[in-house]
């Protein structure tokens, strides 16, 4: 005689590895929280999804450069705020100046500490030893200043990384004047200063003062025939008017620069809000994609094991005939 497997045990044989097989595939989404987490499991959401990630750290990366940005451009316009405030300072005391038996020599004195607070504040307006507002030979002041402000991917697949700008406004004609100063200092030794609001000579040459002013001189750029504003004792009231004049265009332009820095602080902080709202977007459109849903799976957990032991239970019936047919031969 032969005895054969039976049906009832192919069944239930067959339901069983079916059930441990979506039991483990199951268990395996509970504990990695993904249901795409291979390119088997679903190969076209698994690219979509690693390109994503991909993109989504360069989106992080923008949101830290935007936030040292933002703190660069903060330092920029404190400095460039506080020079305002002092500039203004500087035109009331020449403007003190101008009454009769007035003290020149003490009121110079004054302006003397308040230059070197102008050049203090310029100079410590950086942040990361990034300055905004003192040019040195290491800038270029015909381009602006940069900052990363977006990752594009195109249409074609290829990548972009946009930039926010300071402009530098150069007129067309290539001339230089004093609506060029968009910083506070300019020290390279390559030019006079002329970028610079406190170091240009234009305010004074374009209005035909009598002495190429300017309110403190360039520490390395060509600087012959220019006058740092101040008083002595032989100063003319028509000089000292010529010294308000030129300090009022200063004032105005400094304000200008501050007004550009404000703007672009602005700027960034819409830009930054926009960039943390993309990277939560990508990671809500990349979680739609590939996580589990662990309230189904945790229920279809539950369920699985129950049918697990059901399974063995039916398997150890079915294989409990061939006990029956072998205590029927035993004596045998």
């Amino acid at each position: 005689m032969s005895i054969f497997q039976r049906t009832s045990v192919d069944a239930a044989l067959h339901t069983l590895r079916d059930i441990n097989h979506s039991l483990t595939r199951t268990q395996n989404r509970v504990s990695s929280g993904f249901r795409v987490e291979q390119a088997r499991d679903n190969a076209a959401y698994w690219s979509v999804a690693t390109t994503a990630r991909s993109d989504n750290k360069a989106h992080a990366a923008i949101q830290d450069a935007l936030g040292m940005a933002a703190a660069t451009m903060g330092t920029a316009y404190t400095g460039v705020a506080n020079a305002v405030d002092v500039v203004s300072e500087i035109k009331a005391k020449l403007v003190a100046a101008t009454e009769q038996g007035i003290d020149k020599e003490k009121i110079n004195e004054e302006l003397t500490q308040l230059k070197a607070q102008l050049r203090s504040v310029a100079e410590a307006a950086a942040f990361n030893s990034d300055n905004w507002v003192v040019l040195t030979d290491e800038d270029n002041p015909t381009e602006p200043k940069r900052i990363p402000a977006s990752y594009i991917r195109n249409a074609d697949g290829t990548v972009t990384v946009g930039t926010l700008t300071y402009h530098i406004d150069l007129p067309s004609t290539g001339v230089t004047t004093s609506k060029d100063a968009r910083y506070l200092v300019d020290d390279r030794s390559g030019g006079s200063g002329e970028y610079g609001a406190l170091t240009s000579s234009y305010f004074a040459t374009e209005m035909g003062a009598s002495q190429n002013y300017v309110m403190i001189l360039s520490k390395a750029g060509n600087t012959a025939g220019q006058v740092e504003i101040g008083l002595s004792s032989s100063t003319t009231k028509d000089q000292v008017d010529e010294m308000i004049s030129v300090v009022d265009g200063i004032l105005r332009q400094t304000a200008t620069v501050g007004s550009a820095f404000g703007a672009l602080e602005k700027r960034i902080e819409l830009q930054n809000e926009f960039a943390k709202t993309l990277f939560d977007a990508y990671s809500s459109g990349i979680g739609r994609l590939v996580d589990a849903d662990m309230e189904e799976e945790s229920s279809k957990l539950t369920a699985l094991q129950t049918q697990r032991q059901l399974g063995l239970q039916a398997l150890s019936i079915a294989n409990a005939s061939y006990d029956t047919v072998r205590q029927l031969f035993q004596n045998f």
